[in-house]
């Protein structure tokens, strides 16, 4: 799986604590994400996309073989 998270978070001027807090879990965790380390939980990648205002697969995107 791929992402598109730090896109989207640096399109929303935000760092990784500033987007932790508001959603709500560690920078680490989003640091974990944004290295594709870490796949998150479908309540996670939900929340993210509707603070970033796209659908999931805007910013999650399955790869062939996923």
């Amino acid at each position: 799986m791929t992402n598109s998270l730090k896109i989207e978070r640096v399109k929303h001027d935000l760092t990784q604590e500033q987007l932790a807090k508001v959603i709500g879990v560690s920078r680490q965790t989003i640091h974990a994400i944004e290295s594709g380390k870490y796949i998150p939980s479908t309540m996670l990648a939900l929340k993210l996309a509707r603070l970033f205002n796209v659908s999931v697969e805007d910013v999650f995107m399955l790869e062939d073989g996923d």
